[in-house]
């Protein structure tokens, strides 16, 4: 599955210097971080309602759908930061074996 999220990387990365008439991508960057993060707010709340609907048994596949539609809009998000799906991985990997009450502390110090 890593390669899926290597092979999004190399695709938004390619998008970001398209026409933006052509693709949703670049026009997402033509119109800069805030657009990105509204789409990025957006999603999420999408998310979170659609675990809801999941959580009293009705269609986890929306739930699904919009995690995706999340992931997505934050590789975009962090594409236009100069970031990648595998600085995120790299971070989660550092955090193996760290207890997440550990962690957590370690931010707030």
């Amino acid at each position: 599955m890593q390669n899926v999220l290597r092979e999004l990387d190399k695709i938004l990365e390619q998008r970001r210097s398209a026409d933006p008439e052509q693709s949703y991508v670049a026009g997402l960057h033509r119109d800069g971080l805030n657009k990105i993060l509204e789409k990025v707010g957006e999603e999420c709340v999408e998310t979170i309602l659609a675990a809801k609907e999941a959580e009293s048994g009705t269609d986890r596949a929306h739930l699904i759908y919009e995690t995706a539609d999340l992931w997505f809009h934050s590789l975009v998000m962090l594409s236009h930061l100069g970031a990648s799906s595998q600085d995120v991985m790299e971070e989660l990997a550092r955090r193996f074996d760290v207890s997440g009450l550990e962690e957590k502390a370690s931010r707030d110090s």
